[in-house]
């Protein structure tokens, strides 16, 4: 009977060992931004939204006048990007992008006059 509640006992701290490493270990996406998040945020960051068609019309123009900025990560990038976009990786948080503020800022450099798009 001791030997019975002993191995009771173990089988419990395996099952609720192996319940924590799953728990503490598993993925959680962050939630997505929303179409009025993203406009909130350019009302108080300054700057305006384009669409993709006012976008695509602008770099058939002039390409060259255009500063894209892909945010995705690194291995999203070289999967496939816009021609002449540069990579500055961000996870789509409100504290990365608040980490990453002056970063970008160098980034930009003092010419912020000319179109820049993030995507």
């Amino acid at each position: 009977m001791n030997n019975l509640k002993r191995t009771f006992l173990a089988l419990i701290a395996v099952c609720l060992t192996v319940g924590y490493i799953w728990y503490g270990n598993r993925t959680v996406s962050p939630p997505g931004a929303t179409w009025d998040d993203a406009r909130a945020e350019a009302a108080s960051g300054g700057y305006r939204l384009i669409t993709t068609d006012d976008l695509w019309r602008q770099y058939e123009a002039e390409a060259d006048g255009l500063l894209l900025v892909d945010t995705r990560q690194e291995w999203e990038y070289r999967s496939g990007h816009i021609k002449g976009a540069i990579n500055f990786p961000m996870e789509p948080t409100w504290l990365s992008r608040w980490r990453k503020k002056g970063e970008l800022g160098t980034l930009l450099g003092p010419d912020r006059n000319r179109l820049i798009v993030f995507y």
